[in-house]
């Protein structure tokens, strides 16, 4: 009956793996949405020894271990391939390594089964195997070295061939601790001379990781050696004062320890060095998060970008491709083979094969709930490897010996289990790891539901720049459908090109390195397609290719021909000009001077980042100046002849929207909240805003720029103000304010006035159309930060020539 079960629970695993192996296989077709591309076969081997051993290993148990617990190896079996074929997918040539010692993994495990079916020799000589353990360890210290050629030298290589002792040294713990404390019934914690034996041998193995830095290895011992003393003993105590001593191990550690500080300040508060110390746990949380609930899909993730994927982080690579659904199944997984483990415990014949099968229980799911945690930032990183799964010969040979101590016990059916002396150690050992697993779900789905969006926008997730690679970006255009930002090249090599660079502080960016920056980040959503395409669409697309639909082209209010003479105007003058329409909102010119230009951001992108003339904001909505006596037209608008007093004006201040930011689809600064007059400072967008009201019968506008969308099945879709337009000022009063700035000989009205705040001066220009004007109402505002009068006026009369000529 055992055979059947697991036979039926194999084949199930062969389907899955072939499934994985046939997605990895078309991978590079659906990336690429072509045919004609180089197809992934090399797994296949991988693959192949996985079945063929698989197979042999299953005849082999039903033969020599036919009363074995046939779920154990399944999931083990299972857990080894779906490791295999990820590091295939990863790294080819560490995938052909990993094969060559899963073979030898599972051949020692047939062998195992065949030859040593009795448990006892590992008894009679536990002094033998762990001091030959330490042995070796301790030959590290002379002879270690790195496959890596830099790091802690935890191994011992031999022609290119690498080994960690210290991986082995933790089973050889488990049968020195299961053998010792067998013998010793109803041990007490006050037996001191009964302890001590273990006591100085688990010390000594501590003390040797330690010196070796082996930081994970050493928390392991820890928790291997307080599970046994509380099985022994039944008293909870000792789980308290271990919990203990090991918070204040941390606590020490983090002020005398250089790597303990690094990794509990990554632990805490990663963000503050996202590129340095906390790179790696940073790039791990980005990859649950783009993994999301499905996956981006086997082979079309980006887990590369996080360091040492194959190893140290295959549980985030495989989050990444597989997403919540396939972590819960992992875990799922190493917990069916805990609680098998367990129940194997329970009804072992004798004390020392329960012992060494809690142990080997507590090997396994310690070191599972330590690197998984690691990666979900519930715990420190400890640079552990996750059992059967992450790279590794000496971590795989240890987990398949661990299997064969699993598999050997459980094969008891004509023996009855031995007398228990409690069942409370049992259960609250099944709880601790129950309860650990569950929180590693939980928070896998937090970063991988809750906090994925915030994570996935963040300037240093590489993977929206490698999916703009892959799918084309939407365009952004003109009010007459001009192209001024479109994506050039073909699938694989998409680009951003910026056809007018001088419009850049406005329209912005979007760079692997630097990010987004304007309307490139505001507007991310439609021109990324995952906004105003089909909810259908996007779902289709993320859960066959792993990323969004095309992109969908935005138009903008801005008139090209008009912008180009504005930014003409400006020309080495630092400063801003913002056009609009008074009655809609619709900004026709919006330029900030000095600009960049975002096609060379590759060669200059960190010397604008620190260049004095701030090219990279927007003057136009970010830049706060002095108000000066720019609004006067409204002034006299609300009070007339009548000099207004100080608590007047901040009403009026106030009823013009200069405390609060404009709502509008691109970066705004934040207004400053003063009660000081002489203090006041506004930007340019928000004295146009208030301008307008003199050219729109006293109602002032919500600002528009991005005015419609190009979706699939609607067209050109209309894009809402995000604000509602306010009267401001009576209507009969703002026209005859707007009649009373009317210069001679001009078609517009025209206010310019200087702001002073301490060493910064600004000079401004409000200008609008009059009330019998018969196009569009228009107003105009210019902000120079220099003291320039005329050039302002120059600008204004430019500007107003030129609309009455189009």
């Amino acid at each position: 009956m055992n055979s059947q079960v697991q036979s039926r629970l194999l084949k199930w695993a062969a389907f899955f793996l072939f499934l994985q192996s046939m997605i990895l296989t078309l991978a590079p077709a659906v990336r690429e949405r072509s045919w004609d591309v180089d197809y992934r076969l090399s797994h296949w081997i991988g693959f192949l020894v996985w079945a063929l051993f698989t197979y042999l290993t299953h005849r082999s148990l039903v033969k020599f271990l036919p009363d074995h617990d046939p779920y154990i190896f399944p999931a083990a079996a299972l857990l080894s391939g779906w490791g295999l074929l990820t590091i295939w997918r990863l790294d080819e040539s560490f995938g052909a390594r990993q094969t060559v010692w899963l073979a030898i993994s599972m051949t020692a495990l047939m062998l195992a089964v065949r030859y040593l079916k009795e448990l006892t020799f590992l008894k009679n000589y536990k002094y033998i195997f762990l001091t030959g353990g330490l042995l070796i360890t301790a030959l590290t210290l002379v002879f270690g070295s790195n496959p890596l050629g830099v790091g802690p030298r935890l191994w011992l290589g031999l022609g290119g061939v690498y080994f960690q002792p210290s991986e082995p040294l933790k089973i050889l713990l488990v049968i020195y601790l299961a053998a010792y404390l067998s013998d010793r019934v109803n041990i007490r914690l006050s037996s001191i001379p009964l302890l001590i034996p273990t006591l100085v041998v688990t010390g000594l193995a501590l003390l040797l990781l330690l010196v070796q830095r082996d930081l994970g290895t050493a928390s392991i011992f820890i928790f291997i050696f307080t599970i046994f003393l509380f099985i022994a003993t039944g008293k909870r105590r000792i789980l308290i004062a271990t919990g203990a001593f090991l918070l204040a191990a941390l606590l020490i550690g983090y002020f005398l320890v250089d790597i303990i500080h690094v990794r509990v300040v990554g632990w805490l508060n990663p963000w503050d060095d996202p590129t340095g110390n906390s790179y790696q746990i940073i790039q791990s949380l980005l990859a649950v998060a783009n993994g999301a609930t499905l996956g981006r899909g086997l082979g079309i993730g980006s887990p590369l970008l996080v360091p040492v994927a194959i190893s140290d982080f295959i549980f985030s690579a495989i989050a990444e491709e597989t997403g919540l659904i396939g972590t819960l199944g992992l875990i799922s997984l190493i917990w069916l083979i805990l609680a098998r483990g367990l129940i194997t415990a329970l009804r072992a014949p004798g004390n020392f094969r329960r012992y060494l099968a809690a142990g080997v229980v507590t090997y396994l799911g310690v070191q599972s709930l330590l690197i998984i945690g690691g990666n979900l930032r519930l715990l420190p990183l400890t640079g552990v490897t996750l059992p059967f799964v992450s790279y590794g010969g000496s971590s795989l040979l240890t987990s398949f010996f661990a299997l064969y101590l699993l598999l050997s016990i459980s094969n008891t059916e004509e023996e009855e289990p031995a007398p228990l002396q409690s069942l409370r150690p049992y259960t609250i050992l099944a709880g601790i790891f129950a309860l650990g697993f569950a929180a590693c779900a939980v928070t896998g789905a937090w970063w991988a539901l809750f906090r994925s969006n915030d994570l996935l926008t963040r300037t240093d997730n590489a993977r929206r720049a490698i999916a703009d690679r892959f799918v084309p970006r939407g365009e952004i255009l003109d009010n007459s459908n001009l192209p001024i930002n479109i994506t050039a090249g073909e699938s694989g090599d998409f680009i951003r090109e910026y056809l007018y660079p001088d419009l850049a502080p406005i329209t912005g960016y979007t760079h692997p390195v630097y990010g987004q920056a304007g309307l490139e980040a505001s507007l991310d959503n439609y021109l990324r397609g995952l906004q105003g395409n089909p909810s259908s669409l996007i779902l289709w697309n993320q859960l066959i290719y792993g990323t969004p639909p095309s992109g969908l082209d935005v138009r903008l209010s801005i008139d090209m021909e008009l912008q180009r003479i504005a930014d003409g105007l400006l020309g080495d003058h630092s400063g801003a000009i913002i056009l609009m329409n008074a009655e809609t909102g619709e900004i026709l010119v919006m330029a900030s001077h000095p600009t960049y230009d975002p096609n060379k951001l590759d060669e200059e992108g960190d010397l604008l980042s620190q260049d004095e003339d701030s090219p990279l904001l927007n003057r136009a909505t970010q830049g706060l100046y002095p108000i000066g006596n720019v609004i006067q037209p409204l002034i006299q608008a609300q009070f007339g002849e009548e000099l207004p007093s100080e608590s007047s004006l901040l009403i009026s201040y106030e009823e013009f929207g200069f405390f609060r930011s404009p709502q509008i689809t691109m970066p705004v600064a934040s207004s400053p909240l003063t009660n000081d007059l002489a203090d006041m400072r506004v930007s340019p967008l928000q004295v146009c805003l208030a301008a307008a009201a003199l050219s729109n019968q006293g109602v002032m506008p919500a600002p528009r720029i991005a005015i419609a969308v190009n979706t699939l099945e609607q067209g050109w879709v209309v894009l809402p103000a995000l604000d509602e337009p306010r009267e401001v000022i009576q209507a009969q009063a703002a026209e005859e304010a707007a009649r009373t700035f009317v210069q001679e000989g001009k078609a517009y009205w025209s206010h310019a006035g200087r702001g002073t705040i301490s060493k910064t001066t600004v000079t401004w220009l409000v200008a609008g159309t009059p009330p019998d004007w018969r196009g569009a109402p228009l107003a105009l505002v210019v902000a120079l930060e220099e003291n320039n009068v005329p050039l302002a006026e120059r600008i204004g009369d430019k500007l107003f020539t030129a609309i009455l000529e189009q």
